[in-house]
């Protein structure tokens, strides 16, 4: 009986051992992936606070040997950056909201309403996801001439209200998992199909509901091609596009590239701090 216990032991140190040495392995090589994916965020912040001249020496100096905090400002003040800033933000919420708004209830259509042709137009809806956006720019462009939105903000906001095939795939699998007995027990209150909606599915679809607006509100903020394609005047620009006016003809300031890049990245990580609680919350946790 002592010998069985004591291989038992053995065998329980052992395992512990390879768990232990498991971990070891695995945090390591998160340290290193992290160190990875970090380092240029952390190279880029670094060389906004340093000279123009110390930022293109060879060889390189890692910390700046005097810390310009003024180097934001100017380049701030460069260019009508306030204005971009107003119309990132404007893009960027209107067109979440309108993401929101139309992906939510066509995916409700889908999951809850029954009618003939339903799964053929869903798989057709899918298909437009394999298309890439470029096959597409030129029918758009000019779709949008004719309604007289190029150079305006109304041809980057407008889309949102149109909805999003992977947002509706998305919020139509996460309804899916709803149960239909919430349905039933609404219908017998008298509450009609938009009440259930609003009542019932958007308090539970609110941690999908966050992740579409924090994925979509990534996306439209760091689109470049889009502002590219449709805005001419400077006043329209976004700051992605006012960005990109810092590459001269024959030669790039490294400084407020760096600068405005670092002012850039702060509102989307500061949106994911925010909101990431609510991204990770269970689905059996919001329904209770």
């Amino acid at each position: 009986m002592s010998r069985k216990c004591g291989i038992k032991k053995a065998g329980g140190e052992s395992n512990m051992k390879l768990q232990k040495k498991s971990r070891v392995f695995i945090y390591t090589m998160l340290i290193i992936m992290s160190l990875y994916f970090l380092l240029p965020f952390f190279w880029m912040i670094i060389t906004a606070f340093k000279t123009e001249a110390e930022a293109n020496s060879y060889p390189p100096t890692f910390l700046p040997q005097k810390w310009l905090l003024s180097n934001f400002f100017q380049s701030w003040m460069a260019q009508d950056f306030n204005v971009y800033l107003f119309n990132s933000l404007a893009v960027t919420i209107l067109h979440t909201l309108g993401i929101l708004i139309s992906c939510s209830l066509t995916a409700y259509g889908f999951a809850r309403f029954s009618f003939r042709g339903k799964n053929v137009l869903f798989m057709i809806m899918l298909m437009t996801m394999m298309i890439p956006w470029d096959v597409t720019m030129i029918p758009q462009y000019m779709e949008f001439k004719i309604f007289g939105w190029i150079n305006s903000l109304k041809a980057l906001i407008i889309p949102g209200f149109m909805g999003s095939a992977y947002y509706i795939f998305l919020l139509r699998q996460f309804m899916m998992g709803i149960p239909r007995d919430l349905d039933e027990a609404a219908r017998l209150d008298g509450a009609n199909q938009f009440v259930i909606y609003s009542r019932i599915f958007i308090p539970i679809m609110k941690p999908a509901l966050i992740l579409v607006a924090i994925l979509n509100s990534i996306t439209v903020w760091n689109d470049y091609l889009g502002p590219l394609i449709f805005l001419q005047s400077r006043n329209k620009y976004t700051l992605a596009l006012g960005l990109a006016a810092f590459k001269g003809v024959h030669e790039t300031r490294t400084i407020p590239l760096m600068c405005i890049t670092v002012l850039m990245i702060i509102p989307p990580v500061i949106l994911f701090i925010v909101t990431q609680k609510h991204v990770i919350e269970q689905t059996s946790g919001a329904i209770k």
